[in-house]
């Protein structure tokens, strides 16, 4: 069952020390710690679902490396989560998780969460079907018993003249209604984020649309009450930070 989710941006200039002095992460940054700790905080099983290279479920030994992006270890303000003293030995040879994935456990170490596992979806597929087995396999890690989500994805990074790719006129627009539809949580706005075509998302540089397409899976038809943290443009990308938990039952009135 999913408990709640934590939809944190998809950026490695999260983590101290990977933007340098100027530090140009720091407000998305607390917003993101904001969101892990609300949904981590609870009793049950942490899983960090993030885009990468391929699929694959690296389990709970993943370790957390910025080394793709080019940014070594020692260059980060934060411990990566394997210098935890409650992480298992086995960490120090596990897999390495990819950027995106390492910047959620960089953010869970910081609540001392050791033992996330971890799932990276690859975001290039997009055969027929492809987001009907991603919520599939939302569904089957909610069914593992009481779960909650550290989602990693970004809007569009097609943004003004500091963008990795070309600007395009079409991702302001695209953003604000994908980023209304993620902080809004009903039946109404998942079925919109059920039907992004993946191939748009592609074209804008949007990160998030196979690891949310997990998220939908986890949700199922539950309710969940959404709530959007903050939102803004870094190095020409869209990021926002959201959550999302089960509704808090009301006492019957006497």
């Amino acid at each position: 069952m999913l408990v709640a989710a934590a939809l944190v941006p998809d950026s490695a200039l999260l983590v101290p020390g990977a933007g340098g002095v100027a530090d140009p992460g720091s407000s998305l940054r607390q917003a993101a710690l904001m969101a892990t700790w609300e949904a981590v905080h609870g009793e049950c099983r942490v899983v960090v679902v993030a885009p990468g290279p391929r699929d694959r479920r690296l389990g709970a030994a993943a370790r957390a490396s910025l080394g793709a992006a080019g940014v070594p270890d020692e260059a980060l303000a934060w411990r990566t989560p394997a210098q935890l003293p409650d992480r298992p030995a086995r960490s120090e040879t596990g897999p390495v998780a990819g950027v995106s994935a390492s910047v959620a456990l960089f953010l869970l170490a910081q609540h001392h969460v050791a033992a996330a596992e971890v799932v990276e979806v690859d975001t290039l597929q997009h055969d027929v079907g492809r987001a009907g087995q991603l919520r599939v396999l939302g569904r089957r890690l909610a069914d593992e018993g009481p779960t909650a989500l550290v989602v990693v994805g970004s809007a569009s990074a097609r943004h003004g003249p500091d963008a990795p790719l070309a600007d395009d006129h079409r991702a302001p627009g695209y953003d604000d209604a994908l980023l209304g539809d993620l902080a809004d949580g009903t039946a109404q706005a998942r079925a919109r984020l059920a039907a992004l075509d993946p191939e748009l998302a592609a074209e804008l540089a949007v990160t998030g649309w196979a690891p949310w397409q997990v998220l939908l899976g986890a949700a199922g038809e539950d309710e969940f009450d959404a709530r959007l943290v903050q939102r803004g443009v870094l190095a020409g990308a869209s990021h926002a930070t959201v959550t999302w938990r089960r509704p808090v039952p009301t006492e019957p009135s006497r």
